[in-house]
């Protein structure tokens, strides 16, 4: 099938799914709830504690760890969604059609992508509220929200292959807990690192979402005066690192996600 007619199909599958969320607000509210009580918690409960007092330097350094978190998380819904319409049969419809077999899981994945656009929309607002600001130029601010969408987007397609691998959507919820919510902890999002002991703190250091969370921060212009230099090349070069594995995600599981749907509608 020519390129023209898979974006057009593609474009069918993430307009459906974007509805789905305009039909079912509840999707966009709690995917949103958890995050502003993460900001909420960390900048008001933790925050003096952490930063000996320093709430208002604590939340500059926090935001962009939330965000990280929070698109990650997001990304998941990829692997749900497609094992909620694996169950409800409406993959078989789709396998019907005359349309292209990866227009259904790049059109998914793609959906998810507004979903997160959405999000940090949200998210941002709430920072401003709490205190948070950006520091630098409009680019670098919009190169760093653009890192995030791109990094989660690479993060989807590893859920959108798991949404086809297993049997439920809540399966799929129960394993992005366990993988992503101890990614996202060890890691620089929410404490500098080295408050962490030797081990966790070189995993920390090579850790895609501290790479990430690094990125945004500097590009924020939210790195605290004083901060020490990074000591590992990922964390000082990383936005080329959050790229290098958004490109590998992307080259391994795009063709996993791929080759699952065919042998998952062939059944």
């Amino acid at each position: 099938m020519r390129v023209p007619h898979v974006v057009a199909d593609a474009s069918v599958v993430a307009t459906r799914n974007v509805i789905k969320i305009k039909r079912v607000p509840d999707l966009l509210v709690f995917t949103t709830l958890s995050p502003i009580m993460f900001v909420l918690l960390f900048a008001y409960v933790f925050g003096g504690a952490i930063e000996g007092g320093n709430g208002d330097e604590y939340r500059q350094f926090l935001i962009a760890g939330i965000f990280a978190q929070t698109v990650i998380f997001g990304a998941t819904i990829t692997g749900a969604g497609l094992a909620e319409d694996v169950k409800k049969g409406i993959i078989d419809r789709f396998r019907s059609l005359p349309m292209s077999p990866s227009a259904v899981l790049t059109g998914r994945t793609f959906s998810d992508v507004i979903n997160n656009v959405l999000v940090l929309i949200v998210m941002s607002l709430t920072g401003l509220v709490v205190g948070w600001r950006i520091t630098s130029s409009f680019w670098d601010a919009a190169a760093g929200y653009l890192l995030l969408i791109v990094f989660a987007y690479a993060i989807s397609w590893i859920f959108a292959w798991v949404g086809m691998l297993v049997p439920s959507p809540e399966v799929v919820n129960n394993a992005s807990f366990i993988i992503i919510f101890p990614l996202t902890f060890v890691a620089n999002t929410f404490v500098p690192l080295d408050t962490m002991p030797a081990p966790l703190q070189t995993f920390a250091e090579w850790n895609p979402v501290s790479s990430v969370t690094q990125a945004a921060r500097e590009l924020f212009g939210n790195i605290p005066a004083g901060t020490p230099e990074p000591t590992s090349w990922a964390l000082q070069h990383p936005v080329a690192y959050t790229l290098m594995w958004s490109a590998l995600i992307l080259a391994v599981f795009v063709p996993l996600a791929n080759a699952q749907y065919r042998v998952s509608t062939s059944r």
